[in-house]
């Protein structure tokens, strides 16, 4: 996406960008370098962006299946099915 310097050395950050990063007016901006010469944009004092809210955040954390972290992650991985393959045990 290409923006434009102004003469006062401003540039709009495009709006995709203000809703990933969930900045508004007067919300303080974090400009840094990565090592590669990358600029890099935050939301200050935010660890991570807020996205609004989701159609799925509703349903974050309501799985409940009888089953342990532990069984849920061998039925996934498919530990059942290679008897090589010792699994988390």
């Amino acid at each position: 996406m290409i923006c434009t310097l102004t003469s006062k050395g401003q540039v709009t950050l495009p709006k995709k960008f203000r809703d990933y990063l969930g900045v508004r007016p007067g919300t303080p901006v974090d400009f840094s370098l990565n090592p590669h010469g990358e600029v890099v944009v935050k939301a200050a004092g935010r660890g991570t962006p807020h996205r609004g809210k989701g159609r799925f955040d509703g349903l974050r954390g309501s799985l409940h299946t009888g089953k342990s972290t532990d069984e849920l992650m061998a039925l996934l991985r498919g530990y059942d099915q290679d008897e090589r393959d010792p699994g988390l045990q």
